[in-house]
């Protein structure tokens, strides 16, 4: 279907001028698409660039935007080496392009917008690792590799972690990732090398995705999610670092693991890499000690990013601060690793997903997880419209009339409105979330419900220890409530 039959909505154009020499490189547009494209170059400094170097291949991409995300993708995989960094820089510049006015028109939902963005970041750490570790191969440093061992990346994997790994990657996305390789391949001779190998491989894929060129970059990438990562190198063996998390894993790493998906190289590998994992992941038991380990984890970035205190809109942390899009998927991460060793339904990547299954099995009210995600769905779209003023890795609300009136034209509304609507939706999700982390004194409920049955839960495994039977009594008056139905 093409672009003009699919758009619901449009963006504004605040600078009329801007927009109109978007629209001289694109004169024979049908109607609907001018609107979006005045309107998003017009709001837009960056896509208005894209526009002007993509006019041509642009025109025709419209005619069928599904096909033409395809054939970028296809495209980004089939460049050889010496090409690779500009062939790549070319294929982030059109996918941005096509996603972002697809986003603005209503073409794709986010969730469409989301996986397009998390798609082309998958083929492009493919094919790095693919082509880099071929280069390794043919110069004879990975001891007992031949080349067709290239197309799994010789034992090597990257694990997509946060929002690439739930395929829920924004316009100026980190890519989050942890490299490992699979050191049963290579015997005790052979280690060594290789493992230096793959780290000079982690290195270059890192230059070749993150490096401002003339050509701009592909995606910043952030290594810091790996074991220790502070002493380990860059790429590790699964080995060390199954080992690590069977010893010292902490709980912030299990939240993590819940997103964590191979994305590239030898994703057979990886899959079983993370099958070793579902036990630290995922405990037998009702893991109520997770409430406290998250709440602190909310506090300490609140202490850091100085975003305590009540909503100040301008320059409010859509991401981070009260009522942001952290607080969703803490409270949705949190509740499935409470609950997730014991329903395998649970364990699902995305937030979405994750809160239709709580919903489905009692944790979360229905009508409150309607409302978390909703509200989810909108804090993304004001948080892409944020980044794609400049391509700028920005969660801040303006600051300034003028930044908040181009803001509303990007929304396709006016400042006032669009204001009062983030207004609401945070302190809605604040007051949904807010609880669940730091509950107010049990109540007496507890005797309605049965002093006999409640009493008889002190002696469950889950709650063993002095501080997770503190913190389950805090969260008792909520469970009380969820099992008598109210």
């Amino acid at each position: 279907m093409s672009f003009e039959s699919r758009i619901t909505r449009s963006p504004r154009p605040f600078d009329p001028d801007r927009g109109e020499d978007a629209l001289s490189k694109l004169p024979a547009l049908p109607p609907r698409t001018r609107e979006v494209v005045e309107g998003a170059a017009g709001s837009s400094p960056f896509l208005a660039g894209l526009v002007a170097r993509e006019a041509d291949w642009l025109a025709g991409a419209l005619d069928d935007p599904d096909a033409a995300l395809a054939a970028v993708i296809t495209g980004a995989t089939e460049v050889p080496l010496d090409k690779l960094s500009d062939g790549l820089r070319q294929a982030k510049r059109r996918v941005a392009l096509l996603t972002g006015l697809a986003d603005l028109g209503g073409v794709w939902p986010l969730e469409a917008v989301t996986q397009a963005l998390t798609d082309f970041a998958d083929a492009a750490v493919d094919t790095c690792l693919r082509r880099l570790v071929g280069a390794e191969i043919a110069r004879g440093k990975i001891p007992g590799l031949a080349p067709e061992d290239a197309e799994t990346a010789g034992g090597m994997v990257a694990l997509a972690m946060g929002k690439m790994g739930a395929g829920e990657l924004n316009y100026s996305s980190d890519i989050d990732l942890i490299m490992l390789f699979d050191e049963s391949r290579f015997d005790d001779d052979s280690y060594d090398e290789a493992r230096a190998s793959f780290v000079r491989v982690t290195r270059r894929m890192t230059g070749l995705l993150s490096d401002l060129t003339g050509e701009g970059y592909v995606f910043r990438t952030d290594l810091r999610l790996r074991p220790d990562a502070a002493v380990t190198p860059v790429c590790i063996s699964m080995g060390a670092a199954e080992g690590y998390y069977e010893s010292v894993g902490r709980t912030w790493e299990r939240a993590a693991y819940i997103k964590a998906r191979p994305c590239a190289g030898d994703r057979e590998a990886g899959a079983k890499f993370l099958a070793s994992m579902r036990p630290f992941v995922w405990r037998k038991h009702l893991d109520f000690a997770a409430i406290q380990d998250a709440h602190d984890m909310r506090l300490r970035i609140r202490d850091h990013k100085g975003l305590h205190g009540p909503l100040v809109l301008d320059g409010h942390n859509m991401k981070l601060g009260r009522g942001g899009i952290r607080e969703i998927e803490f409270f949705t991460q949190t509740r499935q690793l409470i609950a997730g060793g014991r329903d395998p339904s649970l364990r699902v990547r995305g937030t979405r997903e994750g809160l239709g299954r709580l919903a489905q099995a009692g944790w979360v009210p229905e009508d409150h997880a309607e409302r978390l995600y909703e509200h989810y769905r909108h804090h993304r779209e004001v948080e892409h419209r944020v980044q794609m003023v400049a391509d700028q890795q920005t969660h801040l609300l303006p600051a300034t009339p003028e930044a908040w009136d181009r803001l509303a034209a990007l929304m396709g509304t006016d400042t006032g409105a669009l204001r009062q609507d983030i207004s609401v939706r945070v302190e809605d999700v604040h007051e949904l979330t807010e609880g669940f982390f730091a509950p107010s004194a049990p109540s007496s409920r507890g005797d309605d419900f049965g002093r006999e049955i409640t009493q008889r839960w002190q002696n469950y495994p889950a709650l063993r220890t002095a501080r997770a039977a503190e913190i389950f009594k805090r969260v008792l008056p909520q469970v009380i409530a969820l099992a008598c139905g109210r």
